[in-house]
């Protein structure tokens, strides 16, 4: 294993202190225990508060900013973060319209935030991402995992905060946008978590694991590679599929969100492609794209691979997705 590190023990510490030089202009770090805030607090607003397992860069504290989050929870690579952790963060944070979680669904993460929102002295509530439709089920997860629709949950619920907005309003905008989005990913190569020294999993160079998790757990099954517009193609269904299971297929012209996410080590020329090819299978069943993002944005480590999301859209979506945010991932209109 080649990587950039000094002490597996200190990668944390040191990338966090590095991130929060990179921006310090949008984010301070507390440290012991770890947690990131906007630089400037916000005032009399639902605060929003994220969190999870290190190592998918730039979720979640590449969100900290106007327009999306107030706070960030890392935990260690892959590894939930501590309810203290969510405490102090929502302690610090906390302007006045209480405090609202998003949380992805995998076991830790629920129990940790579940046991943090007990303990907390403000209003709260909690928004359960869980777009992906490759698996019912995983090592990490009771039903759907969260993976990288989560950002569009992020996006929309934090425009909708900085409106002033109350908390169960911004919760049930969450819950909304969760429900109408899917994801599905798929990986070329395993990622090497640090502290193991090796690959997660074990897969050849004609293989590809169709339907991974974030985390590299598994998915559907293992296939045989193939040409990029089969494996889209296939994605692309299970997608369609999901949304038809849950009565959402458009029986007509639909705008869309379409996010191909890449894992780490994809570079974006195959992004694109991905893209290309996407779109123009979901144009072919009546969902016209309207609003897209493609790069890097909820990874895993260095695993080669991708996720392609879709997120039906209506007018209060598309309005918070479209508003200004100003964040170290993300920035327009501001």
């Amino acid at each position: 294993m080649k990587k950039f590190i000094n002490k597996v023990d200190n990668i944390l510490v040191e990338s966090l202190t590095g991130f929060a030089k990179a921006h310090h202009d949008l984010v301070e770090l507390h440290l012991d225990p770890n947690f990131l805030t906007r630089a400037e607090k916000a005032q009399n607003k639902v605060a929003i508060i994220s969190g999870g397992g290190s190592g998918h860069e730039p979720l979640h504290a590449g969100y900290i900013g106007y327009g999306m989050l107030d706070a960030a929870c890392p935990g260690h690579v892959f590894t939930s973060p501590t309810p203290d952790q969510m405490l102090m963060a929502a302690e610090a944070v906390h302007a006045d319209k209480g405090i609202l979680f998003i949380v992805k669904n995998y076991a830790g993460d629920v129990m940790n935030f579940e046991m943090a929102a007990e303990m907390l002295p403000f209003e709260h509530a909690t928004v359960l991402t869980s777009d992906d439709c490759a698996v019912v089920n995983s090592t990490y997860t009771t039903g759907r995992r969260g993976v990288a629709g989560t950002v569009i949950v992020e996006k929309c619920v934090g425009s909708l905060a900085e409106t002033g907005a109350d908390l169960q309003t911004c919760k049930a905008l969450g819950d909304k946008v969760n429900n109408r989005t899917a994801s599905i990913g798929v990986a070329l190569t395993s990622c090497t978590v640090p502290a193991a020294g090796r690959a997660t999993f074990d897969i050849s160079d004609t293989e590809i694991e169709m339907g991974v998790g974030i985390h590299g757990e598994p998915g559907r099954r293992r296939e045989t590679m193939r040409p990029a517009d089969e494996i889209i193609g296939d994605c692309v269904e299970a997608i369609l599929m999901d949304f038809k299971t849950r009565n959402l297929q458009p029986s007509k012209k639909h705008e869309a969100l379409l996010l191909v996410n890449g894992f780490g080590a994809t570079p974006l020329m195959e992004l694109y492609l991905i893209y290309n090819t996407a779109a123009k299978l979901f144009n072919l069943h009546n969902l016209e794209i309207s609003r897209s993002l493609v790069g890097n944005y909820t990874t895993a480590l260095d695993m080669a691979g991708a996720s392609i999301t879709l997120c039906l859209l209506d007018d209060e979506i598309k309005q918070h997705w479209d508003s200004p945010v100003h964040t170290a991932a993300l920035r327009w209109g501001k």
